[in-house]
């Protein structure tokens, strides 16, 4: 068996690194691709609601400010501010026309509570009140973009 030079050994490894390397870049962007294709295809909207902005995506549950539904009942958001269907972004101004996203309503709930503490220093005032938000869960069936 032939002896060889440290060099030798090291060009020789060198060689094979690339390839290796270029095999996972290869594998790696197929993958990232793929997952990029099945998040295009699922799509997402930007929604008012409750005098708040939300994300929402199908199939997700959301908390938002208690609405005044049955459980069980579905409800149609309107203004939808964006919207976005395989890899198509539609900007609303300032709401997308036709566009709708609808949501089943899972249970009422209420928030965490928050400890509302105020106090006046030197004057023995102390004042402590918590607070706990009506929420109403919902979960995202469907979003539908407008009709062209």
């Amino acid at each position: 068996m032939p002896a060889m030079s440290p060099a030798s050994s090291k060009d020789a490894a060198a060689d094979k690194a690339p390839a290796k390397s270029a095999a996972k870049t290869a594998s790696q962007s197929k993958a990232a691709s793929a997952s990029k294709a099945e998040a295009g295809d699922a799509g997402y909207a930007i929604v008012e609601a409750s005098g708040q902005q939300f994300w929402l995506q199908a199939q997700r549950y959301y908390d938002l400010d208690r609405l005044s539904v049955e459980v069980g009942s579905t409800v149609s958001l309107d203004k939808v501010l964006l919207l976005n269907q395989a890899g198509k972004t539609t900007l609303g101004q300032p709401y997308v026309k036709g566009a709708s996203v609808t949501v089943k309503v899972l249970e009422h709930r209420r928030g965490p509570k928050v400890i509302v503490y105020k106090m006046r220093p030197k004057k023995k005032t102390r004042r402590k009140n918590g607070h706990r938000q009506e929420l109403t869960r919902v979960m995202v069936e469907a979003i539908t973009g407008a009709k062209s």
